[in-house]
């Protein structure tokens, strides 16, 4: 089976999934653009690569999208069984459902999320437009699922998978023991009785203002670690204003460095304003770490319920502190939440990720009844 994916950059977690959709299907991906187009190439070529990957040439839009003529030369029904166009708003892509619809070639949507807010009439017609072209939906779980319905997809047509940026590897296979978890604070200088750990760039949406206000309420026996990069100076304000000297600022670390951070730390906080899906979620997840993060992270409302954590509503300082205090002092919850995020996270592989991307197609092509062999 032929099949065309196009995305926008290649990030490394969704190189290593084209990879493994690869040794199901002859898989080319379009990539609109990379910031660093040789850098991404040849960081390509040193990978054991199952797939074609082709980047297109065109105008730079935002922070990494394009418009790319280029395009057109690939949506030819001949040429492929299947059609994923990876999002609907940037201008390569809305150009290419609009070649689609107009050749009359099914194709398929996909979304790693999306939440129903309100929005103008002309916004919310525009999305609509450019959904409703679609024949079948990727969603990456109920709540994309329903964003798909809002703007008229058809409910029948959506399929759900599981969104990861974990391989197998990556997942712990039982909870680490209180020795192995000290050892790893050790290691890190980590001194406090016990370790909230957030990820994420410094950026507003991410809450880490809300984070650090939350900690003014809790004992210092619980360190505080965000690792994202240069704090902002609104981050730093708080911090030096209720001398929290048990808030860490962590500059960026790699996966294999931020592992140890994950199996160091007892409690992971993500307390967001908004994340489309949020994979840090799935990496403490696989550490085996209780989670609390907000009702406007979809990697949550999808992966995390009152067995592994707790939602809470958007900038509530109290209600964070709150939970975080309730979790850090019982044991014994920390230890049943943590098991279950290990139990909950095991289906998102991305092995899984790919093998349900190939059922999928094939339950497409099955019904398109057109036959690829």
């Amino acid at each position: 089976m032929k099949v065309l994916f196009l995305t926008n950059i290649p990030v490394p977690y969704r190189v290593d999934f084209f990879n493994e959709l690869g040794r199901y299907c002859e898989l080319t991906v379009l990539f609109e653009r990379s910031s660093a187009a040789d850098r991404e190439a040849a960081w390509l070529t040193k990978r054991n690569v199952f797939f074609r990957a082709e980047f297109l040439q065109g105008k730079n839009f935002m922070a990494d999208n394009a418009l790319c003529f280029a395009v057109t030369k690939w949506l030819h029904r001949e040429l492929f069984d299947i059609f994923i166009v990876g999002g609907y708003s940037s201008p390569t892509t809305m150009l290419a459902i609009e070649v689609l619809s107009q050749r009359k070639i099914p194709f398929v949507l996909n979304a790693d999320g999306g939440f129903i807010k309100k929005e103008s009439n002309i916004k919310f017609q525009i999305k609509k437009h450019f959904i409703t072209k679609a024949s079948y939906y990727l969603s990456s779980g109920k709540t994309t699922s329903a964003f798909f319905q809002h703007f008229g997809a058809n409910p029948g047509a959506i399929y759900e998978y599981p969104f990861t940026s974990l391989e197998q590897g990556d997942m712990l296979t039982k909870p680490l023991s209180n020795v192995d978890r000290a050892g790893y604070k050790r290691s890190l200088n980590i001194g406090e009785k016990k370790a909230v750990l957030s990820v994420g760039r410094f950026i507003y949406s991410k809450g880490f203002d809300v984070l650090i206000k939350a900690c003014t309420m809790m004992s210092k026996e619980y360190g505080v670690y965000i690792v994202g990069g240069e704090p902002t100076p609104e981050c730093i304000q708080i911090k030096e204003e209720y001398k929290l000297d048990n808030v860490h600022f962590i500059s960026f670390k790699n996966k294999e460095e931020l592992k140890n951070y994950y199996r160091a730390c007892d409690l992971f906080v993500l307390p967001t304003r908004q994340d489309v899906w949020g994979l840090v979620i799935n990496e403490a997840m696989a550490c085996g770490l209780p989670i609390i993060t907000t009702d406007r992270c979809i990697a949550g409302l999808e992966l995390v319920d009152k067995d592994n954590g707790k939602i809470i509503p958007v900038n509530d300082v109290n209600k964070l502190a709150e939970a975080i205090i309730a979790l850090l002092s019982n044991e014994r919850e920390l230890r049943r939440m943590g098991e279950n995020s290990l139990k909950k996270i095991k289906p998102y592989s991305i092995e899984n990720m790919a093998k349900a991307h190939w059922n999928i197609f094939e339950a497409i092509v099955q019904e398109a009844k057109v036959d690829v062999s």
